[in-house]
């Protein structure tokens, strides 16, 4: 009912954009191209988890990127799916491509915990992936939501925890409950979040698809997209090229 209202109620209500505030907009151009308008990359997080897959971010998190992505996640300002979906969408191209692609792409959502997802009144990972997965299929890429990663112990809230400190408290947090395997070998799996910092969380999703699927190492097709990354991660990837 929560996220109904705010459907309806934007509506309605006046609106301001969720990047910079700006009034009559819920999101304007300038705020738009930052979040479309770059080149979708590489990036890794330093240091790097442990079983990472191959990570490609739309954008850095920072600015107007930042203040959407929060505006939709803590704020529920659900308009702003679509644009945060379409540059999912993008990052997801961008590590996936179409060699070697064998039926549709398997856009897999981190979960997040019960209870955020109660506070906030909506899941904002996989409503991202819905509406990437959406706009995939739109420029021709064949390509679903599969949302089989559940959290099977409690964990800490990950704010103001060090890279060391997140691995550790989501070490074997993640489960693919029974079944769920014949429904990730039907396609490539792509790992989605709509924020790379540590890499612990996709690191963590890798490795429960992994031995859902009987690999070791990487989830198969070794591959994860995000909306944003951190700027240090968006310069350690620079640096390496």
């Amino acid at each position: 009912m929560r996220g109904w209202w705010r459907e309806i109620s934007g509506l309605v209500l006046p609106v301001a954009c969720g990047g910079c505030g700006r009034p009559r907009a819920e999101l304007c151009e300038e705020c738009r191209a930052e979040l479309h308008d770059g080149v979708p990359r590489r990036v890794r997080p330093a240091p790097e988890p442990v079983g990472l897959p191959a990570v490609y971010a739309a954008a850095a998190y920072e600015n107007a990127v930042r203040a959407v992505l929060l505006a939709h996640k803590e704020r529920g300002e659900l308009g702003l799916v679509g644009a945060l979906g379409k540059a999912l969408a993008g990052a997801v191209r961008a590590g996936t491509g179409h060699a070697g692609v064998v039926g549709p792409l398997l856009l897999v959502p981190v979960p997040s915990a019960r209870r955020a997802v109660a506070a906030r009144g909506h899941d904002p990972t996989r409503r991202i992936a819905l509406a990437a997965a959406g706009e995939l299929r739109r420029g021709g890429t064949p390509a679903r939501v599969v949302a089989v990663l559940r959290q099977h112990r409690a964990v800490a809230d990950q704010a103001g925890l060090d890279a060391g400190r997140r691995q550790t408290n989501l070490a074997g947090a993640l489960e693919v409950p029974a079944g769920g395997e014949r429904l990730l070998a039907a396609g490539r799996v792509v790992l989605v979040d709509d924020l790379l910092t540590t890499g612990a969380s996709l690191a963590e999703a890798a490795r429960a698809v992994a031995a859902a699927c009987g690999h070791a190492g990487a989830a198969p097709g070794g591959q994860a997209a995000v909306v944003a990354a951190s700027p240090s991660a968006f310069e350690i990837n620079r640096n390496c090229q």
